[in-house]
This record gives structure tokens, sequence and C-alpha cells, in this order.
């Protein structure tokens, strides 16, 4: 992000009147007068980052870090995801893995095997990565079972979502838990014990609620056309290279994450060569690039599939996603220039002076941060930085109550995902959803996270300290 002083010419009011008006005005240009979400994102970045005191020749560059960050951690993986998720859509794998949930877990509980099959995977992989990978999965079972998407894929959405705020290695609580000196063991121990049950009541109990009063229909996104080549490349692939081609991602994230975790616990050292060349190959892109590789071999080339085959299939992923990663960046832009403007850092420092408990105040403070300018990450490394000196200075705070104070700041920082998150739009166009009925769906269940995490890590604060 450009390093841009606005040498607080606003008052925090005024900033935080800024911010509500911009949304405000983003909504109305894409609900009310039909402007593309990617228009309109653009159109209220520019006039965001003028009335906040961008100055003029600094005005493309931030709206372009902004664009330019979200696309570089978002484009690879939706790109690779893609074609990945093409490829066992295509091959029939995507339908041999449901055949064999369905016959193992039965219709019934498909919807909960599916969820079950996001949080194992939700431990090392992104929440974006995950989602893509698995959507052939949960399209494939939602057109075989019918009903909404939403009864299948909000769960298991939810599910990555409440891995990646709440359970290391994933960034955002391996950097709360170093600043505010947390046991990042104990972290990982007790962000599960917050995520699964909070997965369940705001992810599997409200997404079936939605999707029996909300019919979203299964998205054609992922298909073949048809009477095209495509179809040729239908293979019937053993369910034992399906499960391979799911996992093998997985694990090579989990070199990266996984020694990240050990380089924190002290245990390896970063410097080692060994250490570097293995997080290396455990980066989500390169990881994903692998396994692409690998399934244009099993699926395709081993199958004797025409190369000229092969690569139109892995083509035609990128057509279909390309306004999906377009209308991300213009999201991460949105909310770049509202960090840029400087409303996340007065708004926390206004709440830091408020002298709540310090549990209940970086809650609060994680939780307007990310309604103000959307990212998880900014908004629980902010709160965790203001928070830091009371955890750490004569607190008298013990190791678990340290480690629900992480978890409450992590709660804070998911609450009510909505326009100026990446994230949303993601979510929004993949599932095929207007952004009312995103509203509606996803920031809802996200908040309902945000809240729920937030009362289980009061509930472990609350018992840490009666000992």
């Amino acid at each position: 992000m450009t390093d841009i002083d606005l040498n607080w010419t606003l008052p925090v009011p005024a900033l935080l009147g800024m911010a509500v008006l911009a949304i405000a005005l983003l909504l109305l240009l894409i609900m009310k007068f039909r402007v593309h979400a990617f228009l309109a994102l653009i159109i209220v970045s520019i006039l965001t980052a003028v009335a906040s005191g961008v100055p003029a020749n600094e005005l493309v560059p931030t709206l372009a870090d902004g664009f330019g960050g979200t696309l570089a951690s978002v484009a690879l993986l939706v790109g690779l995801g893609a074609m990945l998720g093409r490829m066992l859509e295509l091959s029939g794998g995507a339908q041999v893995l449901t055949d064999a949930l369905i016959r193992r877990f039965g219709e019934k509980h498909a919807s909960l095997a599916l969820s079950i099959a996001s949080l194992m995977m939700g431990f090392p992989i992104f929440f974006d990565a995950g989602l893509v990978v698995m959507l052939p999965i949960i399209f494939t079972i939602a057109r075989r079972l019918g009903g909404s998407l939403l009864l299948y894929a909000f769960p298991a959405a939810t599910a990555f979502s409440v891995m990646h705020i709440f359970v290391p290695p994933h960034p955002g609580p391996v950097a709360a838990s170093g600043l505010l000196g947390a046991n990042v063991g104990l972290v990982m121990l007790f962000g599960l014990i917050v995520a699964v049950p909070t997965w369940y009541l705001a992810g599997y109990l409200f997404g079936t609620f939605l999707g029996r009063r909300i019919d979203i229909p299964v998205p054609t996104i992922l298909d073949a056309k048809k009477d095209s080549d495509e179809e040729a490349f239908r293979s019937q692939p053993k369910l034992g290279t399906i499960v391979f081609l799911l996992v093998l991602p997985l694990v090579l994230i989990f070199l990266n994450t996984g020694l990240n975790f050990a380089a924190t616990a002290g245990w390896v050292s970063l410097e080692d060569g060994w250490v570097q060349a293995l997080r290396a190959v455990g980066e989500t892109p390169v990881a994903l690039l692998i396994t692409v590789v690998l399934a244009m071999w099993l699926l395709g080339w081993k199958q004797k599939k025409k190369r000229s085959l092969v690569e139109t299939v892995v083509d035609s992923a990128l057509g279909p996603v390309c306004s999906i990663i377009l209308i991300t960046g213009a999201g991460g832009m949105f909310g770049g220039v509202l960090q840029a403007s400087g409303i996340g850092d007065a708004i926390a420092s206004s709440l830091d002076a408020v002298g709540l408990p310090v549990i209940v105040a970086g809650f609060i403070i994680a939780a307007v941060v990310r309604l103000a300018q959307g990212s998880a990450t900014v908004a629980l490394t902010t709160a965790a930085a203001l928070v830091q000196p009371v955890v750490l200075d004569g607190g008298g705070f013990n190791t678990v109550q340290v480690v629900s104070i992480v978890l409450s700041l992590a709660a804070g920082s998911v609450f009510a995902g909505h326009v100026n998150d990446s994230g949303f739009w993601l979510v929004s166009r993949f599932f095929g959803m207007d952004t009312k009925t995103t509203l509606k769906t996803w920031t809802a269940g996200q908040a309902l996270v945000g809240v729920i995490g937030f009362v289980f890590a009061l509930v472990i604060y609350a018992v840490a300290s009666a000992f």
C-alpha cells in the first residue's frame, strides 16, 4: 500500500461518516441504478480517495496498489483453482467423489460431509483457495440432490472462513499471537474449540435455515458448453485419483504453513536452506500449479486425451472467472482506499481510549476497523497492536486469558464482511448471488461468526480468570 500522509486533516466522526457515505453510494449504484459492480467500485474508490484528501498525484497509485495487491493474492489462486475445478468437473471426477460421499454419508448428510471435508482442508489452506477447489464438488452435489445452492455451499464456505480466522497456522492468528505474546500451540487448540462450534451454529445451522428460504440455483460457471469438444475429456477417473488431487495441495501448503508455525515455536530456523525450499513448494500458488500439472497428466494425458483437448479444457476455465477476478480486485481497491484514508487507524485509536475491558475493547476495535476498511488481516493486526501495551505491560493476564484475547480479536476481524471486502465479491460471484442477497446471507453469516466466536472467547476468558 502506498504510504500516504493525510496529516489527520479530518476528525474521526468525519472519517467514519465518509466511510458510511461511500458504502451507501456503492450500494445505491449497484442495487438501485444497476451499475456493474466493477465500475461502481472504481467510481466510489476514486470519489472516496478525493474526499479523504489523497493528493492528485497519488490517486492512481493508491487505486493501483489496492487493486494490484488484491489481485496478487487472488488472481493466481482463482485462475489455477478454476483450472483444477474444470478438469475435476469435465473428467467426471467430481461426480465420482460425489457418489462416494453420498454412499458413505447418505443424501441427508451430504451437506454435513462437505462441511467436514472443508474444515479439514481449511486447516492449512486459505479461504479463497480452498473454496475454489471445493466448488466443483459442491456444485455437483447440489445438482444431484436439488434444493438451493446455499444448503451445500454456505456451510462449506463458512467452514473455510472459521478455520482461516481462528486457527494457526493461518497468518492472522499467528501474527496476533506474536504481538500479544500468546502461546501459538494453545491458540491452535482453543482456536479449534472456538471454530468448530462457531461453524456449526453460524455455518451449518444458519446455512440450512437460509437454504430453505432463499433458492439459489447452481451456477453454470464451471460447466462445459453443450456439444463441445470438452465433453470428450470425460474419463470417469478412480476415486483414489480424485482424493489424491484434492489432498495434494493440502499437503504441499502445509509444508509452508506448518514450517512457519514451527519457526514461530522455535523448532526450526527460516534461514535453513531446506526450510526455505519446502516453504517455496508450499506457497499456495506453487502448490496449486503443481496440482494442476499433475491433474493434466492424470486426467488427460495418461487417459490418452489429445494434448490440444487438455489445453482447451484448462483454457476454458479462465474466461468465466475473469469477471470474478476483476470484481474481487476492485473490492480490494475500495478497501485499500479506505485504509489509505486513515479511517481504520483513526477509529481504532478513538475506541482504544474508551476504557473497556481489553477483551471487549479488542473485539470492538477489530470489528469496527473491519467494517470500515474491509480487510480482516488489517483489522486483526491493528487491534492487536493497540491492545498490546495493556496485555504485555503489567496486565496480569495468565496464558489462557491471553489466548482468549487473541481469539476475541480474531472474532472481531471477521465480523460482517461486506462490499469493501474482496472475499464478499468472491462469494457473491461464485455463488451467482446479487449484492442484496449476498448481504442478507454471507454478511449476516459473517456477523454471526464474529459474535458467536467472541462469546466462546469470552467464556474461555471467564473460566481462565476463575483459576
